[in-house]
């Protein structure tokens, strides 16, 4: 079954466990001036996996087990720690799954299944989509307007970084995926659909002799199709080479925001570019009209429309993610279900675009109707429910986290301040303030084990129960406990007081210290 470790077997398995005093590294450290004066004078931890006192390490027993909520048909346990480990930060390696090497990978497999050559392969590709971009956008702006939209284009993309990247501070996902995004859609997206586009109004001019219904053919039904499959290209391939990062509708949000923002990065450097140029041909000296109602349009308006249509296909992408895996009848149909919900997402994508691109064709009335009916609308749903999905998040790691709290891994208040970003932001200052930078890193990297062990936890009770789907849950707890171990002496007392702190849990006066009142007496002289 899925196992969770816990306290020693000493303590029988009933509701209300018999009170036992928290141990040293629960503790925080009282009058200590530093973080590594708390190593140094950090006692010897107790025999794994239980995180109790006892008098001989030698003795404890092998640890009790708490049953996950979806038991296996054949009942295993966690084997044993051969040795406890010291007292942190002198801790032993940690029985991990050892990593094949390189040389391992390209023995048994083909070369093209190393990660290395495909990292490689996609960092040629991207750069040289990038140059030959560059060129082609050069040679429609020239090298003036290419710079003047290079400045201009530039200023929504920090706003919209900043936005997508505040969603996902609940459970953050490697910065390589979202720069992967970012670099796909400014550079391999924004060629495929220069290129395309082209050659698709060129074709259709030819075959129609009708110059003028080829551009509104190719803005309306051309541009939608091209450009939303080639920025959704990108969230296809970290749905299946970072399938471990893809976890949930946030996911699915954020990689497709990153994306369109560097696609929309590329587009605006296009439009306002040519813009400048019309202006220069008429003889302006300066930024003139066109150039200033392009900004106004693309950059004060609508900085959201590029991410607001590929958002759509994040969605469908990240319901199949959030969807736990099935096995029998149920294995057909969430096959189907896979495939269908991205390219609904996808169908949709395309069609807010289309009808966004098609309504500037209409004139100016048709173009406002749909901005103030329809995209404004869509941008504030889509918005909130970003925002709920966030707060759905930390809602889950406040009633995952008990378990290991009542098993003696965390202390009843932690999981509080793990549900409250406020709190958690709390306790890294408090861990600045007191012990400096590195106790900050120590309590954001425990906040993020603790964040990811929640997620496991989660995810494992919502999918069937199988020995494969046990063993991956035992290995990556396993791990995810370790961390948290490692960094507890620091973050344990931080994150208490931030929960303190933000009322989640009743404040308590602080411990008198003799050393407080040798320090400091106003009534020394009296």
């Amino acid at each position: 079954m899925y196992e969770t470790y816990g306290s020693p077997p000493e303590h029988p398995a009933v509701p209300a466990p018999e009170p036992q005093p928290a141990p040293a590294a629960s503790r925080a450290p009282e009058a200590e001036p530093r973080a590594d004066a708390v190593r140094d004078k950090a006692p010897d931890l107790p025999a794994l996996p239980g995180p109790r006192a006892v008098p001989e390490p030698q003795a404890l027993p092998p640890p009790r087990s708490l049953p996950h909520p979806h038991p296996l048909p054949d009942s295993r346990s966690l084997p044993e720690l051969r040795e406890p480990p010291p007292a942190v930060p002198d801790l032993p390696p940690w029985p991990y799954p050892p990593r094949r090497t390189l040389r391992h990978r390209v023995r048994h497999h083909a070369l093209w299944r190393s990660r290395t050559v495909r990292a490689t392969a996609l960092i040629v590709l991207l750069a040289v989509s990038g140059l030959v971009l560059l060129a082609l956008v050069r040679e429609q702006t020239g090298t003036r307007g290419f710079l003047v939209g290079l400045g201009l284009a530039v200023f929504p993309v920090p706003l919209l970084i900043s936005a997508f990247r505040w969603l996902d501070r609940v459970e953050p996902g490697p910065w390589r995926n979202l720069v992967f995004a970012f670099t796909w859609g400014s550079c391999a997206a924004a060629l495929i659909a220069i290129t395309a586009n082209s050659f698709a109004v060129r074709w259709i001019a030819v075959a129609t002799a009708d110059p003028d219904s080829a551009d509104t053919l190719g803005a309306t039904v051309v541009a939608p199709v091209v450009e939303e499959c080639a920025k959704a290209a990108a969230i296809l391939l970290v749905f299946l080479f970072r399938r471990k990062h893809f976890t949930g509708i946030v996911d699915g949000v954020v990689i497709a925001g990153f994306t369109a923002t560097g696609f929309a990065f590329t587009e605006n450097i296009l439009y306002l570019g040519n813009a400048f140029g019309e202006d220069q041909s008429f003889g302006g000296p300066g930024l003139g009209a066109v150039t200033a109602g392009t900004f106004f349009v693309r950059v004060i308006m609508s900085p959201f429309a590029h991410p607001l249509f590929t958002v759509l296909t994040g969605l469908g992408f990240g319901l199949v993610a959030l969807a736990p895996a099935r096995r029998g009848r149920r294995r057909a149909w969430v096959r189907i279900r896979r495939v269908v919900l991205p390219l609904l997402g996808l169908l949709l994508a395309m069609g807010m675009h289309a009808l966004w691109n098609g309504s500037a064709s209409f004139g100016p009335l048709a173009f406002y109707g749909v901005y103030g009916l329809f995209m404004v609308p869509a941008f504030a749903f889509l918005t909130w429910l970003a925002i709920w999905t966030r707060q759905r998040e930390l809602r889950m790691i406040g009633a995952e986290l008990p378990a290991y709290a009542a098993a003696g891994w965390l202390d009843p208040a932690e999981p509080l301040a793990l549900s409250s970003m406020h709190a958690r932001s709390l306790a890294q200052g408090h861990a600045a303030r007191t012990h400096g930078p590195g106790a900050a890193r120590a309590v954001a990297e425990y906040e993020e084990a603790a964040t990811a062990l929640a997620f496991l936890r989660y995810r494992a009770r919502r999918q069937t129960a199988t020995p494969q789907a046990a063993a991956e849950f035992t290995a990556g707890e396993r791990e995810l406990l370790h961390r948290l171990w490692e960094r507890k002496r620091i973050a344990g007392p931080a994150l208490v007081y931030a929960a303190q702190v933000t009322g989640r849990i009743r404040m308590l006066p602080p411990p008198y210290h003799p050393a407080y009142a040798a320090a400091y007496n106003p009534y020394r002289n009296h």
